[in-house]
């Protein structure tokens, strides 16, 4: 049976009833704190259950993706979105890098400030 949220509105209770959907349209609701039949229905929260990937095409909207290159905050909120909708860790490296978008820094300082890929210095690969 499902249960419906109420507000009263002259002692501003909440409240759930519980009633078929046939009684829905026949029964009266009263507060049961004031007694009173002023009250008004509330929706609650609806969740819908989507696949991977439309939640992914979700991120990938051209539109929202416009924006990202001139606002750093605003692609480290897409990227942390991003890697929360994958489900796994994508390891304390993109962690970082969401960090410091997050916190203004631009992309290429990002990558200015990042060691070299495999590790090996600069002048390591020069001599090598």
């Amino acid at each position: 049976m499902p249960s419906y949220t109420f507000v009263c509105e002259r002692c501003g209770l909440r409240f759930t009833v519980r009633m078929s959907y046939e009684e829905y349209d026949r029964r009266a609701v009263t507060c049961p704190r004031c007694g009173s039949a002023q009250v008004q229905r509330k929706l609650g929260r609806v969740r819908m259950l989507r696949s991977e990937e439309a939640r992914l095409n979700d991120l990938a909207d051209p539109q929202r993706l416009a924006a990202l290159e001139e606002d750093p905050r605003a692609l480290g909120r897409m990227m942390r979105e991003m890697g929360s909708a994958l489900g796994e860790d994508l390891g304390p490296e993109f962690d970082e890098v969401v960090d410091r978008l997050e916190k203004g820094q631009s992309p290429d300082e990002i990558e200015a400030a990042l060691p070299p890929e495999g590790g090996a210095s600069a002048e390591g690969e020069a001599a090598g």
